[in-house]
């Protein structure tokens, strides 16, 4: 047979042969963004919240690796928690000192930049930064170990992914998260009087008075709370889209950015809900 006729078999039996297969992968990728998909995604949630329920039976399997994911998520995002956390109260003390203080007192300063960053500003930040940070890695992380087989490699040799992988990431959020939050209420207040000093001007004596003025010991734990339903979301979020990525680098792709953009909207969701919770108890 010559040359150029071999190359040609080669060549078509290579060649993808149109058939009932052919297009699948386009078809199946515009199946996973509707409406079916969406309904799916939910149950699968749910599937996946109640097996975490079920997985608390076995302390002595997660726990050692909750403790390690307390220190990737909680150390691991300090410093740049603080530093979202301290401009955001700079940014507040200089805004709050420009429009009020002309026609009401200076101490109004220090009741403004603790009703904000408190209530608002340090938890919603402390958020935003998670869901970048912590959020897109759980996600890529999660999916690239499903689209590469090794969460069907922990269920072969019969180790629950729950157990090892999903629970210990949602503890860790649900211990590591407030304690940042409450790092993030301090430098935002402490950013505000810094800047409140040098700015407004006004005193630390007038300051204290505002924000005596404001704070409540419900404020401070309604805070706390505000930061443990947000890294619950960003944690479980990340998990249940990581678990569901496939498609190879395109699946884990999707599976990120999925990730970022659930959490974000749940967060902004359920700091709809609390606002109404701090009307009503605060």
């Amino acid at each position: 047979m010559p040359a150029s006729k071999n190359l040609v078999v080669a060549v078509e039996s290579h060649t993808p042969s149109a058939g009932p297969d052919a297009g699948r992968p386009e078809t199946s990728a515009l199946a996973e963004r509707g409406p079916l998909a969406a309904i799916g995604a939910v149950g699968a949630a749910a599937s996946l919240a109640w097996a975490c329920v079920k997985a608390l039976r076995l302390p002595r399997v997660y726990l050692p690796l909750t403790f390690a994911q307390v220190w990737e998520i909680g150390v691991g995002s300090l410093p740049l928690v603080l530093l979202v956390a301290m401009i955001s109260g700079a940014v507040t003390s200089e805004q709050t000192g420009y429009q009020y203080t002309s026609t009401l007192p200076p101490w109004i300063v220090g009741s403004v930049i603790t009703a904000s960053v408190v209530t608002e500003l340090g938890p919603l930040s402390t958020g935003l930064v998670l869901v970048g940070r912590v959020g897109a890695r759980i996600g890529a992380e999660l999916g690239a170990m499903s689209v590469t087989e090794q969460i069907q490699a922990l269920r072969t040799v019969g180790r629950d992914p729950v157990v090892y992988l999903v629970l210990p990431r949602v503890l860790a959020a649900l211990i590591a998260v407030p304690a940042l939050v409450a790092l993030a209420d301090a430098g935002g207040m402490l950013a505000g009087w810094a800047v409140a000093l040098v700015r407004v001007p006004i005193t630390t004596g007038e300051f204290t008075i505002g924000a005596r003025a404001y704070f409540r010991p419900f404020i401070l734990w309604f805070s706390l709370l505000k930061g443990a339903i947000f890294g619950v979301s960003i944690a479980f979020v990340a998990c249940a889209t990581g678990l569901r990525a496939t498609g190879g680098a395109a699946g884990v792709g999707r599976a990120t950015t999925t990730s970022v953009v659930v959490a974000t909207v749940l967060m902004m969701v359920w700091d709809l809900f609390l606002a109404r919770l701090l009307k009503v108890f605060g």
